[in-house]
């Protein structure tokens, strides 16, 4: 019997909590839109974070809510972004494919002033001197980007010099916010134009390091019939609302540093 007083006055509080849980649980229980998960299954998973949310889940939310248009996706297909629209009766605006590009062509081409044997990274090197390179401006080498690739869009070259495989890239910034040198940018994927160069040192100053820098002889600026390129602070900059990429830059530029992509 003093057994049996105590067993049951535990089993009543239980049964008393349990029954108050269950009806706290249906009270307070947060409603959640049916389509949010419905939204989620179409984004492509991969948890970039290219949109600026909290992975695919959080840009699900913040599509649901309004906050952001369903375009901000890079990675997601058109078939994907449609079905979002119409799932939530809004208007899909296509946004023009980008691709990441380099804007460097030195690589091995460029020497080393001093022997680096730290850490293999290139935010790492820049903190000894700059890094490693005589051109302060140019890639360092190391994989760096290559690692931040979520789509594996990206590969060392013999050259010394990653290489964006335009088929995978998903135009994500992952790489451009990588970079300690902020040698990549992501311009129209149908622009077949790049200046591979990031100096803006003087031409002779390039030249004595860099055998492919640009040394802002302007000869592309006289070339362009559409008045496409210029340059500014030492270095040719391309404007992508005017290029038509016909390649006259490429042709009259003395130091091959104006490139067309493949």
């Amino acid at each position: 019997m003093e057994i049996l007083i105590p067993v049951l006055t535990l089993g009543f509080l239980g049964l008393v909590f349990g029954v108050g849980l269950a009806l706290a649980s249906k009270r307070f229980a947060v409603q959640v839109d049916p389509r949010l998960d419905k939204i989620h299954g179409l984004l492509p998973g991969s948890n970039c974070g290219a949109c600026g949310g909290a992975g695919c889940f959080g840009f699900a939310e913040s599509i649901l809510s309004g906050k952001v248009k369903i375009d901000v996706c890079r990675v997601a297909n058109d078939q994907a972004k449609g079905a979002i629209a119409e799932l939530l009766g809004r208007k899909l605006q296509k946004i023009e494919k980008s691709v990441a590009v380099l804007h460097c062509n030195g690589g091995k081409k460029v020497k080393d002033k001093f022997l680096y044997q730290g850490i293999e990274d290139c935010v790492a090197a820049t903190l000894v001197l700059g890094g490693q390179k005589e051109c302060v401006w140019g890639c360092l080498g190391f994989d760096t980007c290559v690692k931040v690739c979520p789509f594996g869009a990206l590969k060392m070259s013999a050259e010394g010099l990653p290489v964006v495989d335009e088929n995978k890239c998903k135009a994500c910034n992952k790489c451009v916010q990588a970079c300690p040198n902020k040698l990549f940018t992501l311009i129209p994927q149908a622009s077949t134009v790049h200046v591979a160069c990031s100096s803006h040192d003087l031409g002779k100053d390039t030249k004595a390091v860099c055998p492919v820098g640009c040394i802002a002889c302007k000869l592309c600026e006289k070339a362009c019939k559409f008045d496409a390129i210029h340059v500014v602070d030492n270095l040719a900059v391309i404007d992508y609302n005017k290029c038509t990429s016909c390649g006259e830059c490429v042709k009259v530029c003395p130091m091959k540093t104006i490139l067309i992509r493949s």
